[in-house]
């Protein structure tokens, strides 16, 4: 067999990593080269899109089911593939960056599935691009184990059915990978992230019993979807694979894709495992397209925005409905507390809102649900077992109950709740403190007893520029304004400093957070994403 050909693509001020040369393969980036020259035209195409639709929001005022996909809903005939054996019970996952640390615990932590995060959880340094697949591999391989410098503790895997099945999450197709390069011209990080895994591991998962799954962010649009399918299709193909080996659960966590969620079935549905609800980025979609929308538009604080508001019911019950007639899973969303060593008080409360947000989406029908601490798994755990029993899911509960319309998916302003001053201290306080450790590489941050990501700093600023914008009226009796938001940030730069001591704060990136928090909180033109100027700045 002759050797492959170079690959065109070129790798660019990156500084060389520690075996890179495993992952970097001349055959894997010609591969991601592949994928690149057939499928970036189209995503340039589809984000091109986006920019006309959401011009049409803002020109039209909402949003409707689509009448040219209407016979895709109406036709009750079609299924999405039966889920393999490895995807039949997602009763808890954890989801996490794939740092050596992370990997073992994840894959140890008792949960069925791990959401192995290359996206929100995970900021896009080079190193955890290239050590993230490394990492994974390793795991596949048995090969990986980690001992704490600080504590000297060691992990190592437990034993391969003891094991939660990996699920990747790659970036969002609006993200750029800056350090690969083709003709001077960067490869769509999604690519480059699922490039790498699918061939580094495909074969590998499928000799363990398992196979290449996915987890597919940001999608915006059933095109969308069309664009993944296609390049599963081509990647099956061209390494050999059997067709509909790949599967892929969608974030629904944009308010387009809410109203598409059959539609994106359907492009996928040789590949399709299900779908996902998204809450912190949905919030965000929310403001994003329907930032010009007026008061009925505005939100209250994040935190006040639970599940159980109007609009959120509707999203989560739709997806239910509309996973379990297609014959997908229907997965629930995070429960980001991180318990706290010191303080079993603060636990108590956490655990309690925790169960019964599991229980709730149990009760609703979901098929599973995410966690962020090991932890929480076996709350999480209790609440599915008490009504799935042995069952690995609950598909056959069709919730044919539910019926939502496209007024019911907007109905925003139905929340019994308003903007308050100390929310829009905490959006500035969590932005702040996120961004910071963003730029140093962290993508999973605990910020007060949560774990956050880049869906929290997105939801944060876009809160900040709404209220300001709207010219909300706190509770105070203020109206929030630029300025008022500079003072928050002024003292919240000082009680950091504070806090960290004045060696530890020099030695951080907390002007350029606050800076960057500011710029993407206050500026007249909104920035689609935060982590597009966060890039630009990003370390590594």
């Amino acid at each position: 067999m002759s050797a492959p050909a170079p690959s065109p693509l070129a790798i660019v001020d990156a500084e060389p990593l520690p075996r890179q040369d495993e992952v970097l393969t001349d055959a894997a980036l010609a591969f991601v080269a592949e994928l690149h020259r057939r499928f970036t035209p189209r995503r340039d195409e589809l984000l091109a899109r986006r920019v006309e639709r959401r011009a049409e929001i803002a020109r039209a005022g909402t949003l409707d089911f689509l009448p040219e996909t209407a016979a895709i809903r109406a036709d009750d005939s079609w299924r999405v593939a039966p889920a393999p054996p490895a995807l039949e019970d997602r009763r808890v996952e954890i989801t996490g960056p794939t740092d050596r640390k992370m990997t073992v615990n994840a894959l140890n932590s008792g949960a069925r599935i791990w959401l192995a995060d290359f996206e929100d959880a995970s900021a896009p340094t080079w190193e955890n691009v290239v050590l993230g697949q490394l990492n994974m591999t390793a795991a596949f391989n048995r090969t990986i184990d980690f001992t704490d410098g600080r504590t000297g503790k060691s992990y190592a895997l437990r034993p391969d059915d003891e094991l939660a099945t990996a699920v990747m999450r790659p970036r969002g197709w609006h993200l750029d990978e800056r350090h690969l390069t083709a003709d001077g011209r960067p490869v769509p990080g999604a690519l480059v992230d699922f490039g790498l895994y699918f061939f580094h591991n495909a074969k590998r998962l499928l000799e363990l019993g398992k196979g290449p799954y996915f987890y597919l962010p940001k999608t915006e649009s059933h095109l969308e979807a069309r664009l993944w399918n296609d390049v599963f299709v081509f990647a099956q193909d061209h390494l050999g694979i059997p067709q509909g080996t790949v599967r892929a659960t969608v974030l629904i966590e944009t308010i387009t894709a809410a109203y598409e969620m059959d539609e994106i079935l359907y492009e996928l549905r040789d590949h399709a495992s299900g779908l996902n609800a998204g809450r912190w980025d949905y919030l965000f979609s929310i403001i994003k397209n329907f930032r010009d929308g007026g008061a009925r538009f505005v939100l209250p604080d994040r935190n006040a925005v639970t599940m159980t508001a109007p609009f959120m019911r509707a999203y989560t019950e739709l997806l239910v409905r509309t996973c379990h007639k297609r014959g997908a899973h229907a997965i629930g969303g995070m429960a980001a507390f991180i318990p706290s060593r010191r303080d079993p008080e603060v636990n108590k409360v956490a655990f309690e809102k925790v169960r019964a947000d599991k229980d709730r989406e149990a009760g609703d029908g979901f098929d599973g649900s995410w966690v962020a601490h090991p932890d929480l798994v076996p709350i999480a755990m209790e609440s599915f077992d008490k009504v799935l029993g042995e069952r690995p899911h609950q598909k056959d509960r069709l919730r044919e109950d539910v019926e939502v319309s496209a007024a019911d998916l907007l109905a925003v302003d139905s929340l019994d709740a308003a903007p308050t001053y100390t929310g829009l201290v905490n959006a500035v306080q969590v932005g702040i403190r996120y961004i910071e450790a963003w730029l140093r590489g962290m993508g999973a941050v605990a910020i007060f007893n949560l774990m956050e990501d880049a869906a929290t700093a997105e939801i944060s600023r876009s809160q900040i520029w709404q209220w300001v914008n709207a010219g909300v009226v706190l509770d105070t009796g203020e109206t929030a304004t630029a300025g008022m938001v500079r003072e928050i940030a002024a003292r919240e730069l000082d009680a950091i400093r504070a806090e960290t001591g004045d060696e530890a704060f020099a030695a951080g990136d907390w002007q350029r957070a606050h800076d960057l928090l500011l710029t993407v909180a206050l500026d007249e033109d909104y920035a689609d994403f935060l982590t597009l100027p966060a890039y630009e700045r990003l370390r590594g």
